[in-house]
């Protein structure tokens, strides 16, 4: 309809400018002289009259003097009778040339069908108009359980391994797969069955999709990509309705790759009551399971799924002969990170200067979506200074925006604030520097990103996968410091340090609670571990344990709090000297990155120490 209505306007348009042209030409022309019958009479007397040519009722004349004039006859009569009546002479009627012209048959008829037809014609065409967008209504009606499935299967959609940065474990494991797709006769001859689903789980930003597509990508067969979010609808039995029509679509293609992506939308726990479950939904997750079961032993089609929630998926989806290969995607380590960010950096021109090893040290813990933003904001900053080139600091900078969010330097302090704020962070910092299992600092600022009015940026030397007791220690007594160094320079404490203390007792809580370091209580979990989830927060868990126990774990809660503060209050209060030059320093220069950091910490011959 919008492409009808735009036709028409620049139809309308163009015929108004012909129109215009036109008019502009024919109003250069000199107009005709319009005269009546009795000084057409007496023109013919006088004998300035050369040819007259009749047209019907119409008169041309041309004048001996070259104009051109025009007159109209009377109706009932002939010409040559109506000049007689006007008194012309005889002699002076034949020294005229005559001509007469009979109207064509078309201008005749025109002139009878155009008023009578054109009112029916604009009728028609409004009708034909509304008709038409009746049909085309009536054609989203039939199509609306039709999938909503993109299709890549072009060349220039193609992503293969290669495109895919780290990740070996998960590709090799998807290599049987798209060895399958190209070799099927392989397996078939010896008896193997090659599994009908594969579901990629892994944290958000970890590249389940784009895996996806370079298996696809690899085996050089279409991939059909649809949401789990786009088979549910108000409607009942439509989701099911387009479950179907995606697989019959997907086997005309032959062999080929469905990836439903965010699968835990339809796949979820059936009968929980919770996660939005419904009839709809149901039956849509019914109708996915009766499908994969349709496959046939020489199916070409293979079903991907991913999630970032597998847990909450029905066990029915997970049995064998659905989704019983499991691929995990982990977050990359430093030299997946290295990769990934080698790859986001293709087309973007990057000064000498850059070292990509010492971005991929700052970033533990970030996906490879995390990376490209990160070399996307390093592109931005570049621009925004009007540089040729990105340059290491923009990259660095913008790992602290990823992080904490955008430098706020708007947010004017006053000189006491800014002052507690640089003790507060001079705290962090000094605790972490006096511990031996806290990790490097690699700067302290005071300007405000985020919601944090400053920050100390501390990032392991290495990759971890596994944290000791001492270590969360370590943790919770840097949490601590700058709320301790509040309140032994000031002698007071601010709101600055709420967060800190609500992250502290978040961990020690999971200390005890969840990982059974605590000694009193022993090597014990409390809490129900299967926890119902509604809207990705918990709204329900069960206690396992009596009232008595509950008070031993907030006592124990207070005894870890305890241990972390006196360790912590016990280093601000013996290296008040060192706590002193951080601050007076972060109040001068507002940021202190980790080469002049650990030059104070040298100056002063510090001393690790372990928190137990």
């Amino acid at each position: 309809m919008n492409n009808l209505s735009k036709n028409i306007f620049w139809g309308i348009a163009t015929l108004l400018t012909v129109a215009f042209i036109f008019s502009l030409f024919y109003s250069m022309e000199k107009a005709p002289i319009v005269l009546s019958l009795d000084q057409l009479a007496k023109k013919i007397n006088t004998n300035e009259v050369e040819k007259i040519s009749v047209n019907g009722n119409d008169l041309e004349i041309n004048l001996k003097s070259g104009e051109k004039a025009v007159s109209k006859k009377e109706t009932e009569a002939g010409l040559s009778e109506t000049l007689k009546n006007y008194g012309v002479d005889a002699a002076a009627f034949q020294k005229v040339s005559f001509e007469i012209k009979e109207e064509s048959g078309g201008r005749f008829w025109m002139g009878i069908l155009i008023p009578a037809l054109l009112p029916l014609i604009i009728i028609g065409a409004f009708f034909w108009m509304m008709f038409r967008q009746a049909k085309a209504g009536m054609g989203q009606a039939f199509t609306f359980g039709k999938a909503n499935v993109k299709i890549f299967s072009q060349f220039k959609d193609r992503v293969a391994f290669k495109d895919v940065a780290g990740l070996k474990e998960a590709k090799q494991e998807l290599m049987e797969v798209v060895d399958f797709l190209k070799n099927p006769k392989k397996y078939l001859e010896i008896g193997a069955k090659i599994p009908k689903g594969v579901l990629l789980y892994g944290a958000p930003g970890t590249g389940k999709t784009l895996l996806a597509r370079a298996v696809a990508g690899e085996a050089n067969v279409p991939f059909f990509h649809i949401s789990g979010s786009e088979f549910v609808e108000m409607f009942v039995g439509v989701g099911a309705s387009r479950v179907r029509d995606l697989f019959a679509t997907a086997k005309k293609a032959g062999r080929s790759i469905i990836f439903i992506d965010e699968i835990d939308a339809v796949g979820r726990e059936r009968g929980s009551g919770l996660g939005g479950g419904h009839d709809e939904r149901e039956q849509t997750l019914n109708q996915i399971l009766v499908e994969m079961d349709g496959f046939e032993k020489n199916d070409g089609r293979i079903v991907i799924a991913a999630t970032n929630r597998p847990d909450v998926l029905d066990t029915a989806l997970l049995r064998p002969g659905r989704f019983d290969r499991r691929v995990i995607l982990d977050l990359p380590d430093i030299n997946d990170r290295e990769e990934i960010i080698k790859i986001h950096s293709i087309g973007k021109v990057l000064s000498k200067d850059v070292v990509l090893r010492k971005v991929a040290e700052r970033t533990p813990g970030f996906s490879g979506a995390d990376l490209a933003n990160l070399m996307n904001e390093a592109a931005i900053f570049a621009a925004r200074k009007n540089q040729k080139m990105i340059f290491q600091q923009d990259i660095l900078d913008s790992v602290e925006k990823v992080l904490l969010g955008p430098e706020r330097r708007s947010r004017a302090l006053s000189q006491k604030e800014k002052e507690i704020t640089a003790y507060h962070e001079a705290g962090h910092a000094l605790v972490a520097a006096s511990l031996k299992n806290a990790d490097p600092v690699h700067k302290v600022s005071i300007i405000a990103r985020g919601r944090a009015g400053g920050y100390t940026l501390k990032l392991p030397s290495e990759e971890t996968y596994l944290r000791t007791k001492s270590q969360f220690m370590t943790d919770l007594a840097m949490m601590l410091g700058g709320y301790i160094s509040e309140q032994t320079t000031f002698g007071d404490v601010s709101t600055g340090a709420s967060s800190d203390l609500q992250s502290a007792s978040g961990l020690v809580r999971k200390l005890i609670t969840r990982y059974g370091m605590s000694e009193k209580l022993g090597p014990i979990t409390f809490g129900k571990s299967e926890e119902m989830i509604f809207l990705g927060r918990e709204i329900s868990a069960e206690r396992n344990y009596s009232e008595e126990v509950a008070k031993q774990i907030d006592e124990e809660v207070k005894n870890f709090i305890d241990k972390a503060y006196e360790a912590a209050k016990k280093i601000i209060i013996s290296r008040k000297k060192i706590l002193d030059k951080i601050a007076k320093t972060l109040i001068e220069k507002e940021t202190i990155e980790q080469e002049e950091f650990d030059t104070i910490i040298k100056s002063f011959n510090l001393k690790q120490v372990v928190v137990k």
